[in-house]
């Protein structure tokens, strides 16, 4: 089943706003121009209680990939501490890579939990992951990052 539900999802996935990993790739989900969260600023999560579109004039390159941001402020608050605002599983969906295989996050579909921010590919991918959240988080981490690797040799 849990076949089926990853080939629908990837069937879906609009090639643009998933880059997939290879051994030279960062362990982060960016578009095919490398920016990841969807151009999203990372740190309006967290100040703004919800995703706010970045721009091109304040970015950041941060583990491989391009990060943008709503204001200065915000770049260079992501750039001390990017691990804090980042989301987690380099923004690929949580609920996949509990499950052990990648998807792309949707910068419109997240979740803050115990501080960290979390992506999931649609509506019901966090449905189920938040049906499941603290054992979903827990395989997430085991999994993270060898399910690149794995989705590389595939």
């Amino acid at each position: 089943m849990r076949i089926i539900i990853a080939a629908i999802l990837l069937a879906l996935t609009p090639a643009a706003t998933f880059a997939a990993p290879s051994q030279s790739s960062p362990p982060v989900s960016v578009s095919q121009e490398g920016i990841a969260i969807g151009g999203y600023d990372a740190v309006s999560y967290f100040s703004d209680g919800g995703p706010v579109v970045g721009s091109p004039a304040f970015e950041h390159r941060w583990n491989g990939a391009v990060w943008r941001f709503a204001s200065a402020e915000a770049r260079d608050l992501f750039s001390t501490n990017a691990e804090a605002f980042a989301p987690q599983f380099g923004g690929y969906c949580a609920w996949a890579i509990s499950q052990n295989y990648i998807a792309p996050g949707d910068p419109k579909v997240w979740r803050i939990v115990d501080g960290r921010l979390y992506l999931n590919f649609n509506e019901r991918a966090k449905e189920l992951w938040e049906a499941d959240l603290a054992d979903a988080i827990q395989r997430g981490k085991a999994n993270w990052p060898t399910v690149l690797e794995q989705a590389d040799n595939r």
